[in-house]
């Protein structure tokens, strides 16, 4: 092979990894735009979906999580969230994730009664499909770090929940780890696509009134 010809092999596939990994990114990033708000920017809703993340064995919340719980706190104390979901996988023994989720915002103040847990949020397109399929949720506030925002946003949109995320920075002060995980959404987004083109199916367990008697809860 010349080195003309090899020049251009290795100009085709610096395109084609360019298309395949800017794209989605490019993608998500319409999708999301203007949808990625401050709190104090964010509009009222009914329900604000908060994403899970680690929770440490001993029940308490990673600095990610705790951030993201506090967010969705003020967003209830603020009147712009009635119902908070707590999204997050609640099977592992050693943490609990959504039911850690719910005490942590009891203790800062949220009525129990006004939050309902989704016990199989394993993953960002499981929870925002999820929200429409099985609770009923059309339109929410989503709440996270962010440099996942734009991704769930997009994937929310996309599977029918007109969706405005509500973002948290503050953790960036203090991580290590903020710029490996804002890297990592480049990843995330082919799974997305993965996931939005095949559409897998998320379990339906749950209750379908929760969102409802939550909303109407004085």
């Amino acid at each position: 092979m010349t080195v003309r010809r090899l020049l251009a092999l290795f100009a085709g596939v610096a395109c084609l990894a360019a298309l395949v990994i800017g794209g989605p990114a490019l993608w998500t990033r319409w999708q999301a735009r203007d949808r990625v708000l401050a709190a104090s920017q964010a509009p009222a809703k009914d329900v604000a979906i908060v994403f899970g993340a680690e929770m440490y064995p001993s029940g308490r919340p990673s600095p990610y999580l705790k951030a993201r719980l506090d967010l969705g706190a003020r967003l209830y104390r603020g009147g712009q969230a009635r119902v908070l979901i707590v999204s997050g996988d609640n099977s592992a023994e050693h943490h609990h994730e959504t039911t850690n989720m719910k005490r942590y915002l009891v203790a800062q103040g949220v009525p129990a009664s006004r939050i309902v847990e989704d016990e199989y949020g394993f993953d960002t397109y499981a929870t925002c499909v999820r929200a429409r399929e099985v609770f009923g949720v059309s339109e929410a506030l989503l709440v996270s770090q962010r440099y996942h925002l734009h991704r769930a946003v997009a994937t929310c949109r996309a599977v029918g929940v007109d969706a405005v995320g509500v973002g948290d920075v503050s953790v960036k002060r203090t991580s290590g780890r903020w710029n490996e995980f804002a890297r990592r959404e480049l990843g995330a987004n082919l799974k997305m696509v993965a996931d939005l083109v095949t559409r897998p199916t998320p379990s339906t367990e749950g209750d379908p009134d929760a969102v409802p008697r939550a909303l109407a809860t004085g």
